[in-house]
Formats: structure tokens, C-alpha cells, sequence
């Protein structure tokens, strides 16, 4: 898989929660995860961000598959937490809108960059109550139809 084409998406993010505010995160990594990451081999549908005692974001429950050419020594454990790099500024800020009830630190998707680094895209989110997911769902279902309405598919 060609690496700038490679973005792997979390698409129920944006269902589930409401987007306030987002932010290009370096993520480490070991090297038989990078190269994991580079074919496609990782999923971030059921991760989630936290913050530690030491005031560091972590990304946790995110499946990065094992490189299938490493060798049982010098592979990763496919769910293990990753540590976010951020400037301090930035940390703190969030830190404190965190603190908000309902809010919390969501990966968007995870990328390479032109220079070759896996990004992650975190956003901060609010929690959608079940009348927004519903509205959501009736907004891409009349958009869906207003677009094959203006190719001529009806």
C-alpha cells in the first residue's frame, strides 16, 4: 500500500460525538508498528485518549496488527497503549477542557505525513444524546438522495 494514499478513518467518531476542536498528534511507536501502519494493518474504531498522573495523553485500545514478517521477539503487542506527542501548551489546554462533564479526546484518523511520520488527528468530543444521532442519520440519508437525485439516478 502506497503510504500517502494510506488514512485510516474512524467513521463512528463522528457519529457518536459532536467534533469541538482538533489536533495533528505524533504517536510512538515501535518499529514493527510502523511498518504495520504502512500496509493498512491498524484500526482505531474502539480507541480512546486518557490522560496519566504525569499529565501525558495516551492513546489506548487501538489495534495495530502484528507485522507479519517480524519475528516472535522483535514483534508488538497489537493492543498495547501508545504515547501521544504533544507540545506541553497544548497538553494543558486540552487537559482542562477535559475536565468539562460529556467532553473527552477521540482519534480521528491516523496517517503519514509528507516526511514519512505516523500522525494521528485527535479531536476533542461531546457525547451525542440519541435525538442528535438521529438527526445525523436522517441529514446523510436526505443528502444521499438529494445526490443521486442531481446525477439523474431517480
Amino acid at each position: 500500500m502506497d503510504p500517502s494514499n494510506l488514512n485510516i478513518r474512524n467513521k463512528r467518531a463522528y457519529f457518536e460525538y459532536e467534533i469541538i476542536e482538533k489536533l495533528e498528534a505524533g504517536i510512538m511507536l515501535l518499529g514493527s508498528e510502523i511498518k504495520s501502519i504502512r500496509s493498512g494493518k491498524a484500526s482505531i474504531v474502539e480507541g480512546y485518549c486518557y490522560y496519566d498522573h504525569q499529565d501525558q495523553l495516551w492513546l489506548k485500545n487501538v489495534h495495530v496488527a502484528e507485522y507479519k514478517f517480524g519475528s516472535h521477539f522483535f514483534n508488538h503487542a497489537p493492543l498495547r497503549e501508545r504515547k501521544l506527542l504533544l507540545h506541553k501548551r497544548e497538553l494543558k489546554k486540552w487537559q482542562e477542557k477535559c475536565r468539562d462533564p460529556g467532553v473527552s479526546v477521540v482519534p480521528l484518523k491516523v496517517y503519514i505525513n509528507k516526511k514519512g511520520l505516523a500522525k494521528v488527528e485527535v479531536a476533542l468530543a461531546r457525547g451525542k444524546k440519541t435525538h442528535d444521532k438521529r438527526e445525523s442519520l436522517k441529514e446523510k440519508d436526505s443528502k444521499r438522495i438529494m445526490d443521486r437525485a442531481m446525477k439523474g439516478g431517480i
